[in-house]
């Protein structure tokens, strides 16, 4: 379980930080208003459309947050949602000229899906264009399993309709709303997943204690049992490659830690390392579409690292971070051609700020900073600490110290991190 990770926010001051602090803080910062910590952002949530010529993301309108769209080139914008019971809770695009959102009602917390089309403009040149709900159900919670990147008229949904507690699989046809299910859930399903042609080819089943993998070859057989594991145990398939024959799984079966292997579901058998740590689990990839393959991999020590298998990726990565040294950096997501690219820096100290690079004129605009009004320079770096626990093994952790004040004589505040194989990170906390 992440080699012993057992992380604090603050820890008693008898450990000694083996580490440079995550970032340096000034000296006797101002008090900060309480409310400054959990306002919404001016502006957030940034992707880019799959053809690169348009930037959706969320901002305020009428107090709550809505989706808008701007013209990357001509920097027009349009708001495309006009809510104002609830912020939207998510959205992406489908294809380059539609955005699905999703939404509850007053806080039920069952929410909807929605589509809207940038095509269409209402009357009135203030108002946004009318959303079509796909699944007009009370009482009723949906999920979007597969946006289905590569079929324009269809997305896959995975809804409580018949029985609200289990979710079946559906495919949604667009233009019509028309609702076709292609796998019902017998009651122990907890997940599903679909290969790159968006076929329903995978599944998990519990009984409550131990879980189990299921696997098809095609949605026209029925589903088999291939692998069963306890509570203790991982073994959970991250994606399928991109021929759709293996499948790519986290597993720390008579291991450690958790690595990544390749696995073939036909012979039930797992096959090559992918990677490992020695010190953390692994259960992250990162890939590129337009290539079709497995790019690296993300991993967490005292802090988020890569690992790169592709020289491309990585040179992307090292043009990015030279350009922001000190700070963590993140990728969110890339055009079709991964030519513009929308990234976040972040760490201990900031919520973060979203960027937008064209690879080809090598463009950087500064998209939006998250929470511009708290200033660095007042919040309190996290510093890894690291000790040994009675039975001799490493416990990492983080230990804050208030800004301007010596480390000596202070109240202790110990958080322990939630679940058993969880663990804090080194970054902004509220």
């Amino acid at each position: 379980m992440n080699g012993g990770i057992f992380c604090l926010l603050a820890v008693a001051l008898i450990f000694a930080p083996p580490f440079a602090s995550c970032s340096r803080a000034a000296d006797h910062p101002p008090l900060i208003p309480m409310e400054d910590f959990f306002r919404n952002p001016d502006i957030a949530s940034f992707s880019i459309s799959p053809d690169g010529k348009k930037l959706a993301y969320v901002k305020p309108w009428e107090r709550r947050l809505n989706v808008y769209v701007r013209d990357v080139e001509s920097g027009e914008e349009r708001r495309m949602t006009s809510i104002t019971e609830r912020d939207v809770s998510g959205f992406f695009w489908k294809g380059s000229d539609r955005i699905a959102f999703s939404r509850d009602r007053n806080g039920d917390e069952n929410f909807h899906i929605f589509l809207v089309n940038l095509g269409d403009k209402p009357e009135n040149p203030d108002a946004s264009p009318e959303p079509r709900e796909l699944t007009p159900f009370d009482g009723v919670k949906t999920y979007v399993l597969d946006d289905l990147e590569e079929d324009p008229r269809h997305m896959l949904i995975s809804m409580n309709k018949n029985n609200p507690e289990v979710f079946d699989v559906y495919r949604c046809e667009l233009d019509t709303g028309e609702l076709t299910l292609i796998a019902e859930n017998p009651g122990n399903i907890t997940g599903w997943m679909t290969d790159h042609d968006g076929k329903l080819r995978v599944a998990y089943e519990t009984d409550g204690v131990n879980q189990s993998l299921l696997y098809r070859a095609t949605e026209d057989e029925p589903f088999e049992k291939l692998i069963t594991t306890s509570f203790r145990d991982d073994f959970s398939p991250l994606m399928f490659s991109y021929d759709n024959r293996l499948i790519y799984i986290a597993s720390n079966l008579n291991r450690d830690r958790t690595a990544i292997y390749s696995f073939d579901p036909g012979a039930n058998k797992v096959l090559d390392l992918v990677f490992e740590h020695p010190e953390v689990d692994v259960s992250r990839l990162i890939s590129s579409k337009k290539r079709k393959i497995i790019t690296g991999v993300v991993y967490t020590t005292d802090k988020s690292r890569y690992h790169f298998f592709d020289e491309d990726r990585k040179k992307l990565q090292d043009v990015l971070e030279g350009k922001f040294p000190g700070y963590d950096l993140a990728v969110t997501n890339m055009d079709d051609d991964e030519r513009r690219v929308i990234f976040a820096t972040y760490g201990d100290r900031t919520r973060g700020t979203y960027y937008l690079y064209d690879r080809k004129t090598e463009k950087l605009e500064k998209l939006a900073e998250l929470s511009p009004w708290l200033k660095e320079e007042h919040m309190a770096p996290m510093t890894p600490i690291r000790f040994k626990s009675r039975d001799g093994l490493d416990i990492n952790g983080y230990l804050t110290l208030p800004v301007g004040r010596e480390g000596r004589n202070l109240p202790v505040v110990v958080i322990p991190h939630g679940v058993p194989a969880g663990r804090d990170r080194c970054g902004f906390d509220f």
